[in-house]
């Protein structure tokens, strides 16, 4: 129990408005902030915004105001839209504030006099979009920036620049020994890039081409470049150097960001920090894009979508429920207005809200809202306890390890689990019969479940979890995460509100609407490509027999199959939500075995079984009759 935890997002930059990749960054680091508080930590949490650059000027002219205006304008809007989803940050630092200036001014003079900074002539193609000077391999064939897709302009100018070279075989054995970099093959793409020399990096921009930005101490005539400025928040967030907590703050330090930002935060920063005579952070995290219609949400792309409108719509608590629970962190992840409304149904409606509303009436009804006492415990009612105990310890681990998705489908398993519980010891029986004890035990039994369950979910349903505690005589400032296990809670003899409905139904004009608004979706013409004959007879297909079947620990889709063709060889598939893995033994299927092997989450896959997806779900492809394993399918 206890200890510190800064949490960090990245300062966002204020050239646009707020969109749902924002609000994923934010909603998952307020999450882990309340998390760790409910265990008791000292956290701190800071998110902000990135105020100077090319862009912004851009972007100011464009609207017709001054830089100063225009984030002016858009930082508060960033600030209003955390405050409105209610995030539980400690600061939000912004870059044009006087304690950040002076914090980045105070850096860049210490690292000039310790002979880090040199000025040199620099020409090259610079891009405004990455506002900064980019090499041959950033380009590409027709010469244009590979992110942004627009041709560099040619510049020629003098600029101090920092040698990040010499700092490079130290941050290469840093990283590949310290455990810094989540998940890990970020951390791979991260070694590849220090495998070849670091261009020195150009950390200023001249007056005389772009003034909105922060002085060098040492040289009025130049402004930092934005990247350095931005990255010091970090540091300026929490009042270095003057502050007396910085330092225990920065020791504990975790950054949380997209990988598109990943090279500053990867190489550029822990530079500075070395260059500095600073430890480097404790952990970086990375996770990947949301996506929309298989593309990345952008707003030039018009494919974006509104966290306001969602839970404005819908609440909060469904949007942060949807953002946790539908990307694994690390991958992209694809949004759709569509599979928000079957989450929100299955889970929070039918799963979730379905047990709390039957549970509750049936107290309110039978019992005036009173907690009633526990009678004889039967295996059934240890039963739900192991399962809810067991559920908590495993959203316990992978909620710490980041394993968002599969610490809530262990805590819904358990919640799916309660439902079948009411179904089987059907406390309104036992009502109806005259057995109030034993009805009394069953509701108290569900009481004490549901109260883990909103104890446990409230880092991810807050509102809900304050309103549910609340309507059980609980409060949730006044409980900690152990104390979901207690089985004595709530009191016995308590009030009981049985409340509206936490989470009602979406229904089919709600769906329409939401569909809508996701807007038209380009058709595009299917363009066949032929294959000759003898790229076809390069694939290696066999039947196979399956002679076992287990889930991958940790992924609720995956299934380990041991395949015989005729060899003996291991399949990872993701079939699980179609098939029962005691429904695959002795199975014949096709399989490609000629195909590379590779880990998923892990596990060697040494082939893969062929099947057919339509809108019923998916089938996999089985010979009409039985089949020696390992003949060749032609």
């Amino acid at each position: 129990m206890g200890g510190i935890k800064y949490l960090t997002t990245p300062i966002y930059y204020v050239n646009s408005y707020p969109h749902l990749g924002h609000a994923y960054t934010t909603i998952i680091v307020d999450g882990l902030a309340r998390y760790y508080s409910l265990k008791g930590y000292e956290v701190f949490f800071l998110t902000g915004t990135d105020e100077h650059g090319d862009k912004i000027v851009k972007s100011a002219q464009k609207v017709g105001k001054t830089p100063k205006e225009f984030v002016d304008e858009i930082a508060g809007i960033f600030r209003k839209t955390w405050d409105t989803l209610n995030i539980t940050y400690n600061d939000f630092i912004r870059t044009t504030e006087e304690r950040h200036k002076r914090v980045v001014q105070y850096v860049l003079q210490k690292l000039y006099e310790k002979g880090e900074f040199y000025l040199d002539e620099y020409e090259g193609n610079y891009c405004f979009g990455c506002e900064r000077f980019l090499t041959g391999k950033e380009l590409d064939e027709e010469g244009k920036c590979k992110d942004h897709k627009t041709p560099p302009v040619y510049l020629k100018e003098k600029n101090y620049f920092f040698d990040l070279e010499k700092y490079r075989p130290w941050l290469r054995e840093l990283i590949e020994k310290e455990d810094l970099i989540y998940p890990s093959f970020y951390k791979e793409e991260v070694l590849n890039l220090l495998e070849e020399p670091l261009p020195p990096l150009c950390i200023s921009r001249p007056k005389a081409r772009l003034s909105w930005g922060i002085e060098l101490p040492f040289d009025r005539d130049y402004v930092t470049y934005v990247w350095f400025d931005a990255l010091i928040n970090y540091l300026s967030g929490i009042g270095f150097p003057e502050n007396p907590s910085w330092e225990k703050l920065w020791v504990n330090s975790h950054h949380f960001i997209a990988k598109d930002i990943l090279k500053p935060h990867a190489i550029y920063w822990p530079i500075m920090l070395k260059a500095l005579g600073l430890p480097p952070y404790k952990k970086l995290y990375v996770h990947g894009y949301w996506l929309m219609h298989k593309v990345k949400m952008s707003k030039s792309l018009g494919n974006v979508v509104d966290p306001l409108y969602l839970s404005q719509r819908f609440g909060r608590d469904p949007l942060r429920y949807y953002l946790f629970r539908e990307m694994a962190f690390g991958y992209d992840a694809e949004f759709s207005f569509e599979n928000f409304v079957l989450r929100y149904n299955a889970d929070l409606a039918n799963d979730y809200g379905n047990l709390i509303f039957r549970t509750l009436n049936l107290l309110e009804k039978n019992f005036k809202g009173i907690v009633p006492s526990y009678g004889e415990l039967k295996s059934e009612d240890l039963e739900l306890r192991e399962n809810v105990e067991r559920a908590l310890e495993s959203f316990k681990k992978h909620f710490e390890a980041l394993q968002f998705h599969t610490a809530l489908e262990e805590l819904f398993q358990a919640i799916r689990f309660a439902n079948v519980y009411i179904d089987r010891t059907a406390p309104w029986k036992e009502i109806k019969e005259g057995r109030l004890e034993r009805a009394g035990t069953i509701l108290r039994n569900l009481l004490s479940a549901i109260k883990a369950f909103a104890i446990a979910l409230s880092p991810v349903l807050p509102d809900s979890s304050n309103v549910l505690l609340n309507n059980l005589s609980l409060n949730l400032k006044e409980l900690s995460f152990e104390e979901a296990k207690n089985w004595n809670l709530p009191k016995e003899g308590s009030q009981i509100i049985k409340g509206k409905p936490l989470f009602p139904r979406i229904d089919k004009e709600e769906i329409s609407e939401m569909l809508e608004k996701e807007g038209p979706k380009e058709e595009k013409k299917e363009e066949k490509e032929f294959f000759s004959i003898e790229e076809f007879r390069k694939w290696d297909f066999r039947i196979g027999k399956i002679v076992s079947a287990e889930k991958v620990q940790g992924a609720d889709k995956l299934l380990r199959l041991e395949v015989l063709c005729p060899e003996r060889r291991q399949i990872v598939s993701g079939i699980a939500q179609y098939y029962k893995p005691e429904d695959l033994l002795g199975k014949e299927v096709v399989v490609v075995v000629n195909l590379k092997p590779a880990k998923i989450r892990g596990v060697l896959s040494e082939g893969m079984l062929l099947a057919a997806h339509d809108e019923k779900g998916l089938t996999l492809i089985v010979p009409e009759k039985e089949v020696t394993p390992g003949a060749k399918v032609s």
